[in-house]
């Protein structure tokens, strides 16, 4: 078997390795999780009733930058909202690159004063690693609504 390896900055220890098991792609497909906590059919976009890839990739990304701005929060001796939430959306389309993807995550921080909103905003999209292995790969906007 060949290995192909990409190299970027050195994880120098690692803290969590999410393991999944996947058959059958994104067209009548299943992904399960090593330790059983997810389970999920997966279908083409707008096809079947499982779920995609862009859906995942927006859930997963959404909650681990709720998580980098309750960090940040934490950081500045500031509350993050309790019904702070986060509408990300993930679009799959095709450009001289052939399939891509793009994103926009939109920012809810209720009650916070706009300028320490957009503060909080800033510090995780630079903290947050689901923003990091997307800065410069895929087009990305940010919105505080």
């Amino acid at each position: 078997m060949e290995t192909l390896a990409f190299t970027a900055t050195q994880i120098e220890k690692v803290y969590y390795t999410g393991k999944t098991h996947t058959t059958g792609g994104r067209e009548n497909g299943a992904a399960k999780s090593s330790d059983g906590n997810l389970t999920v059919k997966l279908t083409t976009p707008g096809k079947g009733d499982g779920t995609n890839p862009e859906q995942l990739f927006a859930a997963g990304w959404s909650a681990c930058f709720i998580g980098a701005m309750g960090i940040a929060a934490n950081k500045m001796r500031i509350q993050l909202p309790a019904d702070t939430a986060i509408d990300a959306e993930v679009d799959l389309g095709t450009g001289s690159g052939g399939f891509l993807l793009q994103a926009r995550l939109n920012v809810s921080l209720p009650g916070l004063d706009a300028e320490v909103a957009q503060q909080l905003i800033e510090t995780a999209h630079a903290t947050c690693p689901y923003s990091k292995a997307t800065r410069g790969n895929i087009n990305v906007t940010i919105n505080l609504i």
